[in-house]
């Protein structure tokens, strides 16, 4: 798998160097920022009801799995894993940014950016677990034209859960306009 270049956010107003990167699993930053994530997660949800993958799962052939940076610290990370259990698909994981980072845009960065490497790579329809104790979650999901469904691949219904599916479709440009 081909790694895409790292991104720079270089809006005039922004005043933080944002990267978004793919993450190697093995490193120690790289676990520390899962570890902050697995936390997060298990203070907010019983065992049954935390669907995290696995630091193992994230280095499979079938997962994409982007940090971001901000002034070259790792704060955030998203990951894409390629199914086909319930169809061709691509399930969104481990959206997470530290505390501190929070309220700076910084899951969208990742959401677009896996959402154009997984257009780029082919992929229609894009589906996620959430909880219901994520209202920011919630609102950012539906705001990039996610909606709501039934659970899907292998998980069953779930009190706790929110589950949510999106098409994206290539954008063509006409003869016309090239």
């Amino acid at each position: 798998m081909k790694t895409p270049e790292p991104i720079v956010d270089t809006r005039a107003d922004t005043r933080a160097d944002i990267q978004i990167e793919a993450l190697d699993p093995a490193a120690v930053e790289v676990q520390a920022l899962v570890a902050a994530s697995d936390a997060f997660y298990d203070g907010l949800y019983p065992e049954e009801s935390n669907h995290l993958e696995a630091l193992d799962d994230l280095n499979k052939p079938n997962v994409l799995f982007f940090g971001c940076r901000v002034d070259g610290n790792l704060v955030a990370s998203g990951a894409a894993k390629l199914m086909n259990d319930d169809g061709d698909y691509a399930e969104i994981k481990r959206v997470f940014v530290l505390d501190a980072y929070r309220g700076q845009g910084l899951s969208a960065k990742i959401m677009n950016y896996l959402e154009s490497e997984l257009q780029r790579r082919g992929v229609r329809l894009l589906r996620l677990e959430t909880g219901v104790l994520q209202p920011e979650a919630l609102g950012l999901y539906r705001k990039l034209g996610y909606r709501e469904r039934g659970p899907f691949g292998a998980y069953g219904a779930d009190p706790l859960s929110v589950f949510m599916e999106k098409m994206i479709f290539e954008e063509h440009t006409s003869p016309d306009r090239a």
